[in-house]
């Protein structure tokens, strides 16, 4: 029986671990014990990226939406303080009106003026 030997799999492999480290630096670009290392890690933080971006752009519209509402100088009529972020999603919800937190951000930073309409109806 002949005998396989694996030299054509292994550098196939090699290669291949190798091209998806591309762009990495030092031994990480060159060594594939060191890639796979940093391959797998890589892939731990994407996967847990992913989730974490999802946070940050409601982070961020929570901040839009609030920028928003300090350059409308708009006043609570309940308690006659600037509105806030919190109670204007609270009187949206109590006015039973259902606009995302990203469409409101994007309303509040392209179009004031509609987003003042939106600030009047939930007061």
């Amino acid at each position: 029986m002949a005998r396989v030997k694996g030299g054509v799999t292994s550098l196939k492999r090699r290669k291949n671990i190798l091209a998806m480290t591309k762009g990495y630096r030092f031994g990480r670009s060159t060594k594939k014990r060191q890639a796979r290392e940093a391959i797998f890690h890589a892939g731990k933080y994407a996967f847990a990226h992913r989730r974490d971006k999802k946070n940050d752009f409601r982070k961020l519209w929570n901040v839009r939406i609030n920028a928003g509402l300090d350059t409308a100088g708009t006043i609570s009529t309940a308690t006659q303080k600037p509105l806030s972020y919190s109670r204007l999603i609270g009187n949206l919800k109590k006015a039973n009106i259902a606009v995302n937190r990203k469409m409101l951000a994007l309303l509040a930073e392209k179009k004031p003026e509609t987003f003042a309409r939106v600030i009047a109806k939930a007061n």
